[in-house]
């Protein structure tokens, strides 16, 4: 018997109150493109539970996954190693299943693991004030540009050609419903873009990554100062929050608002998810901050007790107040990331992200000395750039035939331009081995 609930009156009754003809219709926005066309490849209509069992594990057998040898990926999500006791931490019951603080007072634990997550996040960013999480970067980074528009009330944003071009289309996609002017300046592979000589009295802020997409450090304090001059703020993306163990923190170059990726700690690469956004300011912008703020207090007996400090999130207050409509705190991968970082500690954290460092020195010089590979980068952390004799994309199919995962094309961030056709962006953190970065040099010499 199946479990069919609804008749065909049923669902035209429905669709009649909402006022659309068809199922289908509900379904407009999302472009013809993006649509799957027919049905999924392995499955009929009618299978048997052991039947799909076996017909998506065969479809899941077709993922390499990122342990199954060599893996240089990154562009945003990055392979690290995470603790067992971290995952240990986070299933317990009254993490596991815990959800968002709606009576905060009666949920004094997850308001104190938020508190001291905020903490870390300022202490790495070198910021005042720290959010209780986003979603992931990419929309925190949108957050950010209104965040910006609102404490400026201007409405134009300029984005760096460094900015990781995912990232960017978010930003786009807001501007284009919240009504604000976002200009993207020319991927920037280079790592010597201008964007001081683009801020006008207009700008409200110029959105820029650190490392940047291509894996260029910079020093931000020449840009942090022109942006200032014209009363603009200085927003700066972190995708590889690891970066910060041995990079200056944004804040001390001048940053106005701080976004990051916070995936790399406690939180595996899981085919795509879920990630956590991680968002710091300045304390006289604290009331413009999207989300939450979780603060210490003490009770009417005197004890140390945990509040929500802020709550500008429309669930909280009237939605037309909110500064937020979207955001909500990862609570879990907060967590995550809070367990991870605190088992490393500073030293830990440190000698973390030189092991980084060390680890893409070695593949960079590894990969340099491959007839035709070239290395653009004069400094990086453990991302960096290469260009090759011949189309990036192909060469990464022919890698992973190999048995290596080797990196990933700029074409596939950018597609449709031919001039980072040749690019590829390769990512080594401290889970390559030296036979990793010797298996890698080797193949790419045989593909080429």
């Amino acid at each position: 018997m199946r479990y069919l609930p609804l008749t065909d009156a049923d669902r035209s009754e429905m669709l009649s109150v909402i006022g659309v003809r068809s199922v289908d219709e509900l379904f407009r926005d999302v472009p013809e493109a993006a649509r799957l066309k027919g049905k999924i490849d392995g499955l009929a209509d009618h299978m048997g539970e052991l039947e799909v069992d076996r017909a998506l594990s065969a479809m899941a057998a077709k993922n390499r996954a990122a342990g199954a040898g060599p893996f240089f990926v990154g562009a945003g999500a990055y392979k690290h190693h995470v603790p067992s006791s971290v995952d240990h931490l986070i299933q317990r019951g009254e993490f596991l299943t815990s959800y968002t603080p709606y009576q905060p007072e009666i949920t004094q634990g997850t308001l104190q693991y938020l508190f001291e997550f905020q903490t870390q996040i300022a202490l790495l960013t070198g910021m005042d004030v720290a959010n209780a999480s986003m979603y992931d970067a990419s929309t925190g980074a949108a957050e950010a540009v209104l965040m910006a528009n609102r404490v400026t009330r201007r409405a134009k944003a300029i984005l760096s050609g460094g900015l990781h071009p995912q990232y960017r289309a978010v930003i786009e996609t807001t501007a284009r419903w919240q009504g604000f002017t976002a200009v993207g300046a020319a991927p920037d592979a280079t790592g010597i873009e201008d964007l001081a000589a683009q801020v006008d009295k207009d700008t409200s802020c110029v959105v820029v990554q650190n490392p940047s997409v291509f894996g260029h450090v910079r020093d931000l304090s020449p840009l942090a100062k022109a942006c200032h001059d014209a009363g603009a703020l200085l927003i700066v993306v972190v995708t590889e929050i690891v970066s910060l163990g041995l990079l200056t923190p944004p804040g001390e170059m001048g940053a106005d608002i701080v976004v990051a990726e916070g995936q790399s700690l406690g939180v595996g690469l899981n085919f795509g998810g879920p990630y956590v956004g991680l968002f710091a300011t300045r304390d006289k912008f604290v009331r413009q901050m999207p989300g939450r703020l979780v603060g210490e207090t003490v009770d009417a007996d005197g004890q140390r007790g945990f509040v929500l400090t802020l709550s500008t999130r429309e669930q909280h207050i009237r939605r037309e107040k909110a500064t937020s409509n979207i955001c909500t705190n990862s609570g879990l991968c907060a967590l995550a990331f809070t367990i991870h970082l605190t088992l490393l500690g500073e030293a830990g954290f440190t000698r973390l992200a030189a092991l980084n460092h060390t680890t893409a020195v070695k593949t960079a010089d590894a990969l340099a000395q491959v007839k035709g590979v070239s290395v653009l980068n004069s400094a990086f952390f453990n991302e960096f750039t290469v260009r090759l004799p011949k189309p990036a994309a192909p060469v990464v199919e022919r890698l992973a035939a190999k048995g290596v995962l080797g990196g990933v094309p700029v074409s596939r961030l950018i597609p449709d331009d031919p001039a980072v056709a040749d690019l590829l962006l390769v990512a080594a953190t401290e889970t390559v081995t030296d036979a990793d970065i010797a298996a890698f040099a080797r193949a790419l010499q045989e593909v080429l």
